[in-house]
């Protein structure tokens, strides 16, 4: 792994950021960099008749679900404020992004793939590697890779590969833990089969004897192979 200082992940949702970026930020954290989980959106209720306290406490324990998973990676997290009805223009997002970026001297973002089932991950993508690409043609070295989800499996290309020891694997998923929805309590898909399984595929794949995650390179804006 090369020395970097400032990481960012960037999901469109709670727990995205943690699913894309969590095993490098907690490899990266462990050697003293400064690592962020940057959730785009928040979820909300979308009971219409739910009562406006019930959809404030909603919003506060899912805030509290992202602090105490950024913790647990040896990151901070922020939240840019925005639900999913109230997306910004895409020009926006990348500027503020790329503000973000160069204040915080960001050396590496992780963020979606494009081939997604959800437009907010699209938009993510778009933004954050429009954001980039614009910083590189500028002479900013910051580099961008794209993480794994089963959501934006289209066209994604594995290419990079890191195996996680059992301590990181289960600090890993201690931190996805701190999800509701990755327990399985706000919907039924089957996250820790999944991404357990998944892992040990992974392994196979790439000749390595422990739990491994695997990343994709943002190939149209590398000038050069590494």
């Amino acid at each position: 792994m090369s020395v970097l200082k400032r990481i960012v992940s960037i999901g469109a949702h709670s727990l995205d950021a943690e699913l894309l970026g969590g095993p490098l930020v907690l490899k990266y954290a462990r050697e003293g960099a400064h690592c962020t989980l940057i959730h785009v959106t928040q979820g909300r209720l979308e009971d219409p008749a739910a009562a406006e306290e019930a959809k404030a406490a909603y919003l506060k324990e899912l805030l509290n679900q992202n602090k105490r998973a950024a913790e647990k990676l040896g990151a901070d997290t922020i939240w840019l404020g925005y639900v999913s009805g109230n997306m910004p223009s895409q020009g926006d997002f990348q500027k503020r992004l790329e503000t973000y970026f160069i204040e915080e001297k960001v050396e590496l973002a992780i963020t979606h793939w494009r081939g997604s089932m959800h437009p907010r991950h699209i938009n993510t993508h778009d933004a954050v590697t429009g954001a980039v690409k614009h910083l590189r043609e500028q002479g900013n070295p910051v580099r961008l890779l794209y993480g794994e989800t089963f959501e934006d499996l289209v066209g994604f290309i594995p290419q990079a590969y890191f195996s996680l020891d059992e301590k990181e694997t289960e600090q890993w998923f201690s931190a996805l833990k701190e999800y509701q929805v990755f327990r399985g309590e706000i919907n039924d898909f089957p996250y820790l089969p999944y991404y357990t399984t998944n892992g040990q595929v992974r392994a196979i794949e790439s000749n390595n004897r422990g739990f491994t995650v695997c990343y994709m390179y943002a190939s149209l804006i590398e000038n050069r192979l590494f």
